[in-house]
């Protein structure tokens, strides 16, 4: 099913102030897998930002990419940090990665949906 998400990301891809945002909820079988498909949709979208969130064992899970030329601008350690706040949690990491979890997975739409107000 990941690979799925990468083959229609073009139907995916919402323009935020002239930057492409990805903001998916993906089925994952093991947190790893999580990781693994931001980078694979870093590689396609080529520069804009990523947010990407699953549940596993109960838990929310988050992980924000931003490509390396929009860092300046956003970081995605804000990124992930703003979403985890909703899904009862928290998270960090760099400027261009970094992952949360939370205890809320039934906010996990929500918390996807904050990317969008955390660009504006």
């Amino acid at each position: 099913m990941a690979s799925k998400s990468v083959e229609n990301l073009a139907d995916e891809i919402k323009m935020i102030n002239g930057i492409k945002v990805i903001s998916k909820r993906v089925d994952i079988e093991n947190p790893s897998q999580l990781r693994d498909l931001a980078d694979k949709f870093k590689t396609k979208i080529g520069s804009g930002v990523i947010l990407l969130g699953a549940v596993s064992d109960g838990k929310a899970l988050l992980i924000a990419v931003v490509t390396e030329d929009l860092t300046k601008k956003f970081k995605a350690g804000d990124i992930v940090k703003a979403a985890a706040k909703l899904v009862g949690g928290g998270g960090g990491g760099r400027p261009d990665m970094a992952q949360a979890g939370g205890t809320k997975p039934e906010h996990l739409n929500d918390a996807l949906e904050s990317v969008y107000q955390t660009m504006s």
